[in-house]
């Protein structure tokens, strides 16, 4: 069983900024170019009827012989009863009405015609006691629209995809410190919940315990322990309250200083072990000797602490956290004796809220929110966090972090 990933809000925002910055645009864009091609051909219309009639009218004037007119145009002379045609003159033509009535009226008189399914521009005007008639193919000029049309639609089209692109980006950089902040200010509720749920969880358990002895005997001696491990519990809680609060600001620097590492791990196993005993799970130490690391104390007792309530929660009788030095670089591995890691949920096992169904059936085994805050205490210390199925068949979670 795969585990579920939790949709991020912050990407969808961001998501759904690009988009609507992305048709926005494209939507000015379309508009913009519908209104310029509207122009653009009106334009040309008005242009092209400008030289069809002085087209026109130049092959009238010069109308002595039909037989060599204008490449596109075709002269007919009417003298009397007799015609002179240009060569060529296609079918259909003279228009018969229009010579008829401007020899009656003696008025200029200009049409658009079609015939055989093309569209012909006829002008027909007086001269002396003839009548003139010219008529213009419009077809380079219906071509000529088509074109530009086509060129505009070509244009029109790769600036729609142009904007939408610079929309979804400009929309992106926009969106993203919005997002940004968004998801810091998650991340610290998130983080703040989750870690204080487990030093409460221990100062409620010492009450208990301190409550229990009172009720039992009033000897100092007795209790003094368990109120030296209250107090070093709230302690605990204010330090992580602390690097809450860092983890918070973006322009925070992480307060670096040399760590005892062993003494760090013998402080996250006594902490934890209130909430093992109660679990019945013994946690032991193994450590060769001192360890000794840079970084920031309370982030590795976080990291810890999430280590340990984490096998914890998952082991049936044992839990071990063995440090060792490989090389230039200080190992923490947090082993229990639990069911094990299904690796269909390693990849994801280091992100937010992760979760899957354990080995044995019996319901959700939930790594939640503490192994991906591992992660990133890992990542500040310049680290790395890996977990694997140990020899023995339980988890096994490796933390690695340079030496001092």
């Amino acid at each position: 069983m795969t585990a579920r990933r939790e949709r991020s809000p912050e990407a969808a925002l961001i998501r759904k900024a690009q988009l609507r910055l992305g048709l926005q645009m494209a939507g000015a864009v379309a508009a913009a170019a519908l209104v310029l091609a509207a122009v653009t051909l009106l334009v040309v219309v008005h242009d092209q009827h400008r030289s069809r009639d002085e087209l026109v009218g130049a092959a009238i004037a010069r109308s002595d012989d039909v037989g060599d007119p204008p490449t596109g145009v075709w002269l007919v002379i009417r003298s009397g009863a007799r015609d002179q045609a240009s060569p060529g003159l296609p079918p259909g033509f003279p228009d018969e009405e229009s010579l008829r009535r401007t020899a009656q009226d003696g008025a200029a008189r200009s049409a658009d015609v079609v015939v055989g399914g093309r569209e012909y521009y006829v002008r027909t005007e007086p001269r002396g006691t003839d009548v003139v008639q010219a008529v213009l193919s419009m077809r380079d000029s219906h071509a000529e629209r088509v074109r530009i049309v086509q060129a505009l639609g070509i244009a029109g089209a790769a600036g729609l995809v142009l904007a939408g692109l610079a929309g979804a980006w400009s929309g992106r950089r926009a969106v993203t410190p919005l997002a940004e902040a968004l998801a810091l200010q998650r991340r610290f509720v998130a983080d703040a919940s989750h870690e204080l749920r487990t030093p409460l969880t221990l100062l409620s358990t010492r009450a208990q315990l301190i409550r229990r002895k009172l009720d039992r005997s009033a000897e100092p001696d007795r209790i003094r322990p368990e109120v030296d491990g209250l107090v070093g519990d709230a302690d605990r809680l204010a330090t992580i309250l602390e690097d809450l609060l860092l983890t918070a600001d973006p322009r925070g620097e992480m307060p670096v200083q040399p760590v005892a590492l062993t003494e760090l791990a013998e402080r996250a196993v006594e902490a934890a072990g209130p909430s093992a005993e109660q679990r019945g799970i013994s946690v032991r130490l193994d450590a060769t000797g001192p360890v000794e690391v840079v970084g920031f104390d309370a982030g590795l007792l976080r990291a810890l602490n999430a280590l340990l309530d984490n096998a914890i929660r998952h082991a049936r009788s044992e839990v071990r956290v063995v440090l060792r030095t490989e090389g230039r670089s200080e190992v923490i591995e947090v082993v229990d004796d639990g069911p094990g890691i299904d690796p269909a949920v390693l990849p994801a096992l280091f992100e937010r809220f992760s979760s899957a169904a354990d080995s044995t059936g019996d319901g959700p085994r939930r790594y939640g929110l503490g192994l991906a805050l591992v992660s990133e205490i890992a990542a500040r210390h310049g680290g790395t966090v890996a977990a694997r199925t140990s020899d023995s068949g339980g988890t096994a979670v490796r933390l690695v972090i340079p030496a001092r």
